[in-house]
């Protein structure tokens, strides 16, 4: 071993060794079940807004942690529940996201973003119609105040409308977050 070495090693010991001896440094007193820097009843952040947060930067599997962890702290809500189904659209799980989606329907009938990604869910699995009448379910209970609502209508008529206009294999939707549990449906060309 190099003497330089074998010095510092020595020096960091003698260092550890009088920490540890230091009253105020790792006595039992100030030992305790919580990691460092945490209290005793503090309170962590809402799992509802953590999920947001996650799905604008693109973690789509640690949103839907946090939304489920949020269905935890208040309940299978229509916005937790179409958070979930909105990680799941991103995710690819298609049958999982129309599930959540339509118990958040379920849950609270007015809840427009639900009914919107719901309909964005159907887009991706070809089922036109309903998504249509999805998307006008939406767009009548935002009273016509949603521009994103009004564009996925005019993507699902169109496609009922115009057997011809089917998009190429290669096109894929991806999903848009425009606010608080509000998407909009694009294509990727």
């Amino acid at each position: 071993m190099i003497p330089e070495r074998r010095g510092l090693i020595l020096a960091a010991l003698t260092v550890t060794t009088l920490a540890a001896c230091n009253p105020g440094g790792l006595s039992a007193e100030k030992r305790g079940a919580f990691a460092p820097g945490t209290k005793p009843g503090a309170q962590a952040v809402d799992g509802l807004l953590v999920g947001h947060r996650l799905m604008e930067a693109g973690e789509y599997e640690l949103a839907l942690k946090a939304y489920y962890r949020a269905a935890g702290q208040h309940g299978a809500t229509a916005e937790i529940l179409s958070g979930i189904g909105s990680a799941d659209l991103k995710l690819g799980r298609l049958n999982q996201a129309e599930q959540m989606l339509r118990r958040a329907t379920e849950a609270d009938q007015t809840f427009v973003p639900a009914w919107n990604n719901l309909g964005v869910v159907l887009m991706e699995r070809g089922k036109y119609a309903e998504a249509a009448r999805v998307f006008k379910l939406a767009f009548a209970l935002d009273s016509g105040q949603s521009d994103a609502i009004k564009q996925n209508l005019k993507r699902a008529l169109a496609k009922i409308e115009e057997p011809g206009y089917a998009a190429p294999q290669d096109k894929q939707f991806t999903l848009v977050r425009k606010g608080v549990g509000d998407y909009l449906l694009l294509t990727k060309h």
